[in-house]
């Protein structure tokens, strides 16, 4: 039998993920500390928790809630407590005090109903009771969500995320259609909107939920990076999700294609399901391409060759043929891709091609995906570069879908775009992108093809390269003071699927070592010991990847011990805690995801300059940015990253993990793309077991898409 507490709340020690909390309640024998996922209730509420006492080895006698109920406050003292805690702006423990004094029981229903009485209290002016009503009105929505949601056994921690989308009306949006949640709120995602609608009543296999449970499977192929999925894996997927028959599902989505909320498409012997903004992304990508290639504005008269000559001549460089192809491809063409590994001489003929462009006379614009990426575009052509965001002028996103001020009706003012790094775009940025590229522009596409893939759905440099419908150029040829380099000949090895050169040369190591744990501590004493003694700047110029997140040498503990050595706590440094993490002033962190309001996007690496009660401010390369403390988790630690995360960007220094433990992420691609991203320096930290498995795995899992299809059947009609 579970004990009962009844109290007050003081205040939330700690919030973190998944509804766990820890807070102080006061009640009638004393304080008393709660722990449990029971959702975080606000200060100054009374609540009624039923759980079970525990020991905690280091923190003691500790109460942990099963389940929370709230009270409204009914007595003189609950209401004022209430009314003291904070939680209503513009009232403090002074004037809660007053207000009573002056309204005793129906001071709730004053504030409610009849505010303007508020303004017979001693310090409450009109600017302060609008303030009052504002904060009030706000407060008395959301516990009546929670109060609505918690009789109906979900926790009450979702009401903030679902209030801040809907505002007095999300009850309404609950009960008509509880699976908007899903696409619309933050941070709840189709299982908890699922529980949700079976708690106000949805049947197992009621049309609304089975159509919802086909939305979210079919989105979880597009997060593994799919455009479109074959049916029966979708039925048997939405199925499983669902736990209901598959037949039931398969005639659901039978009635979704004939309303046409989602597409298909006949391909490989098999019918193809897709969600419609990808599907529209994807045939749309096809038709501009080939548009662009074909209508291509006619440039002013000149030598090609001649201009390429004398472009060689002033750098008193000689290109290599291929090089000069690029350049001939460039003028001819409406479209050209141009891809090559390191070494390769890329950015040298993105120059050439930028010179020749310019003196006939064309307007250029450089881009690439990432802000890091953008960055090392500009120092190479000394000309200024900006992200596909920033170009295409980001305004914001809607129900989860990117918003633009650049577009068809407003198309990039330009003759030549031209785009790096384009293997980390996905169909949708690039659709975003050509979509907005003016009619008799020219597109020139860079990348290197045998790096990772985007981390959104489609393989867009792939699937056009495979097309054969665009003009490609390959450069194979590798000059000879990158050849010098052994990072760029174990990049073309592995490629080649050959053993690096792991001997004992400065610029390219293989540490080995017994197991997960003795790298993960080898890493730190290469990060806090050996590189500063060789004067390394370690904060500046090395950075640490692992594959996976997980384990003694994934990310996650990765941070945690670089922290604790690099930035250990000490007096006077500030920190802030928010969901299980620690940011300290000086921590090198990472935006997690886009934000169009603050400027600053995902994969944007900063450090925390400073902090107060409220505001933490993080400092990017491009200037300051505030965070509220709530907003924290949007950020990371950035002492170590994956390797989908480095990419577009390049460091002096790479330290990798490579261990057996990570062997379901170790494929060639990937350890091609992570010591890549190495200028002077790769120091590869595990086994050579491990790195064998890497270079080996040339499996990497093919993505279904249909872009090079479409190409191939749009060239032809």
């Amino acid at each position: 039998m579970m004990d009962v507490l009844t109290g007050v709340v003081e205040n939330i020690t700690f919030q973190g993920q998944n509804e766990y909390v820890v807070f102080r309640l006061k009640t009638d024998k004393g304080m008393v500390v709660v722990t449990g996922n029971t959702g975080a209730p606000l200060p100054g509420e009374d609540v009624e928790v039923s759980g079970s006492w525990m020991t905690h080895p280091k923190y003691g006698k500790q109460f942990r809630g099963e389940v929370m109920r709230r009270i409204q406050p009914a007595t003189l003292p609950a209401i004022e407590r209430f009314l003291a805690s904070g939680a209503v702006k513009g009232i403090g423990p002074a004037m809660a005090q007053r207000m009573v004094a002056r309204f005793g029981l129906k001071t709730l229903d004053i504030l409610e109903r009849e505010p303007r009485h508020l303004l017979e209290i001693e310090g409450i002016g009109a600017k302060k009771l609008a303030m009052i009503v504002e904060s009030f009105s706000a407060k008395t929505e959301l516990r009546e969500l929670m109060f609505f949601l918690e009789s109906r056994g979900i926790p009450g921690a979702f009401a903030r995320r679902i209030h801040a989308v809907y505002g007095e009306g999300a009850v309404q949006v609950i009960e008509q259609d509880p699976y908007r949640l899903a696409e619309e709120v933050d941070g709840i995602g189709f299982r908890t909107a699922d529980r949700i609608a079976l708690a106000c009543g949805v049947q197992s296999a009621d049309f609304a939920r089975i159509a919802a449970g086909i939305r979210y499977a079919l989105l979880g192929t597009a997060d593994a990076g799919h455009t479109c999925v074959p049916e029966d894996v979708l039925v048997q997927a939405a199925a499983k999700e669902l736990a209901c028959d598959s037949y039931n599902v398969a005639e659901v989505l039978s009635q979704l294609l004939r309303q046409g909320t989602l597409a298909m498409e006949d391909a490989w012997g098999q019918t193809l399901i897709y969600p419609d903004h990808l599907y529209h992304a994807e045939r749309k990508v096809a038709e501009r391409l080939l548009f662009l290639r074909d209508h291509a504005k006619k440039l002013r008269e000149a030598d090609v060759t001649a201009l390429t000559a004398k472009f060689e001549q002033e750098r008193r460089i000689e290109l290599a043929e291929a090089q000069r192809d690029a350049v001939r491809a460039a003028t001819n063409h409406g479209v050209l891709v141009m891809t090559g590994g390191p070494g390769t001489g890329k950015t040298t003929t993105v120059q050439a091609v930028l010179n020749v462009l310019s003196l006939q006379g064309c307007k250029i614009v450089l881009a690439a995906p990432t802000g890091r990426a953008a960055k090392r575009l500009s120092e190479a052509t000394g000309r200024e570069a900006l992200t596909v965001h920033r170009l295409l002028e980001a305004t914001g996103s809607r129900a989860g879908r990117s918003m633009f001020g650049r577009g068809e009706e407003n198309p990039i003012d330009a003759d030549v775009v031209i785009v790096d790094e384009v293997s980390m775009m996905d169909i949708l940025l690039m659709y975003y992108l050509l979509r907005a590229v003016p009619n008799g522009c020219r597109v020139v596409l860079v990348g290197d093809v045998d790096q990772l893939p985007a981390v959104g759905p489609g393989s867009v440099l792939k699937d056009i390269i495979r097309s054969e419908t665009t003009p490609v150029v390959r450069l194979t040829e590798i000059f000879r003071q990158a050849g010098q380099s052994q990072i760029v000949v174990n990049a073309h090895r592995i490629n080649r699927g050959q053993f690096p050169d792991v001997r004992s040369t400065r610029d390219f190591q293989l540490r080995e070592v017994a197991d997960d744990a003795a790298a993960a501590e080898l890493v730190v004493r290469i990060c806090c010991d050996e590189l500063p003694r060789e004067g390394v700047d370690v904060g500046r110029d090395v950075q640490v990847l692992s594959p996976m997140h997980r384990l003694a040498c994934g990310v996650e503990n990765l941070n945690k011990l670089l922290q604790a050595s690099l930035n250990p706590p000490s007096r006077g440094k500030l920190e802030a805690a928010h969901a299980g993490r620690i940011f300290r002033v000086g921590d090198k962190v990472m935006q997690t995801r886009n934000d169009y309001d603050k400027g600053v996007f995902n994969g944007d690496i900063g450090r925390v300059a400073d902090m107060d009660d409220e505001m933490v401010l993080i400092r990017y390369p491009e200037g300051d940015v505030p965070y509220d403390r709530s907003e924290l988790d949007a950020l990371a630690p950035a002492y170590a990253m994956s390797v989908h995360k480095s990419q577009g960007s390049e460091y002096p220094v790479v330290v990798l993990t490579l261990v057996s433990g990570h062997y379901v992420m170790l494929q060639r691609n990937l350890l091609y793309t992570a010591i890549t991203r190495a200028k002077q320096r790769v120091i590869l930290v595990g086994s050579s077991a491990a790195l064998s498995t890497a270079v080996a795995n040339d499996r990497t899992r093919r993505r279904h898409s249909l872009l090079a299809e479409r190409l191939r059947r749009e060239a032809l009609e």
